[in-house]
């Protein structure tokens, strides 16, 4: 008879590597609690960080892959399978415990998660969208505008930081930020309703922020002058470009003030993204201990799910005092700043002052 390590089997990385079977063991179907009936809306909101009318619209665009085409073998609904996968995004709680919650095995509840996740991160292209056409940029840089005055805005660009656990193996070490703990590094772009526009979700949380902006397509984008004559506003870890607009180290003209003071406001919008998006969904802040391409998966749907929730007014979810989440700025990572001053082309400064002579002085 084969001897198993149960240390082992518990403390596994990946709920793969869970032992399906170590004996047979009749089957049981339990009854499964339809919580979206169940529950009333605030107890609702409150379990799944969602409203009903948006998990609505986001099972009717999944519901199709994730219907089985009997009910043979007590076959679980799409919408239990998407309020299971909610929940784990809720709580960042293992999936046993998941499957307790949706009445199903751990192995089902593991099947679910990933298929669910899979179909909604299939819905980036629909929901996550940089303006491109002459009239979607005009449209995002007069709402830029009117919040302080900044021109020509059309997103505002910023890494966070996504915890998981360690990978192991002789590349885990690239993963550990220098805060200590291991995460993705994770870059996003947001408009001013707090919806993701671009994000870029596959690199070590080592890596610089920097460093991903230069080698990412919208970089590509922006020197091939696709967009026109819109800009990105970023902060001082970000070299300085004709069409990203960082802030003034040391500003000592009164316009130069203004602008520094301009760029703030209007920039202060990716860090609020941030903190609403690890609220909606503590898994990105409590960590995730599954595989690096499921875990990019579940970024990329959580993302997808939060543009939804904004564009369906959906309200920031209420503080959950038991999930224990950290600071809404915990996110952010000082990641030293380039030398905008001398490290840069010069007409990326000439943008930059001719930006701070027509808008800002006075």
């Amino acid at each position: 008879m084969a001897h198993y390590n149960y240390a082992d089997i518990l403390s596994s990385s990946d709920d793969e590597d869970i032992i399906n079977i170590l004996y047979r063991r009749p089957r049981i179907f339990k009854e499964r609690v339809n919580y979206f009936i169940e529950l009333d809306d605030i107890e609702f909101k409150m379990r799944f960080r969602l409203n009903k009318e948006t998990v609505i619209t986001i099972l009717n665009h999944i519901h199709g892959e994730l219907i089985f085409r009997t009910e043979r073998n007590n076959a679980i609904s799409p919408m239990c399978q998407l309020l299971l996968t909610l929940r784990l995004y809720a709580t960042g709680s293992f999936l046993i415990t998941m499957g307790d919650f949706g009445e199903v095995s751990t192995t089902s509840a593991q099947r679910i998660v990933h298929r669910v996740s899979e179909a909604i991160a299939r819905l980036r292209p629909r929901y996550i969208h940089f303006p491109s056409t002459e009239e979607e940029i005009r449209r995002e840089q007069l709402k830029f505008y009117n919040i302080a005055r900044f021109p020509k805005i059309v997103g505002c660009i910023d890494c966070t930081h996504i915890r998981v656990q360690s990978f192991g193996g002789p590349d885990a070490e690239l993963y550990r930020n220098r805060k200590g703990f291991f995460s993705l590094n994770v870059q996003a772009v947001c408009n001013t309703n707090l919806e993701i526009t671009d994000i870029v979700a596959r690199w070590p949380g080592s890596v610089h922020d920097s460093t991903i902006f230069h080698n990412s397509r919208l970089r590509a984008n922006f020197e091939n002058h696709m967009y026109r004559n819109a800009l990105l506003l970023g902060d001082s870890g970000y070299p300085s470009k004709s069409y990203l607009l960082t802030p003034l180290l040391n500003p000592e003209r009164p316009a130069e003030i203004v602008y520094n003071q301009a760029h703030i406001r209007t920039r202060n919008i990716i860090e609020r993204l941030f903190g609403v998006w690890k609220r909606r969904f503590p898994i990105l802040a409590l960590g995730m201990r599954y595989k690096l391409q499921r875990i990019m998966t579940i970024i990329v749907a959580t993302a997808v799910m939060h543009n939804i929730a904004r564009r369906n007014a959906d309200k920031d979810p209420p503080e959950d005092p038991i999930l224990n989440l950290p600071a809404p700025w915990d996110h952010i990572i000082n990641e030293g700043y380039i030398n905008n001053e001398i490290n840069v082309q010069n007409n990326a400064n000439a943008t930059r002052t001719q930006i701070i002579n027509d808008y800002f002085q006075r």
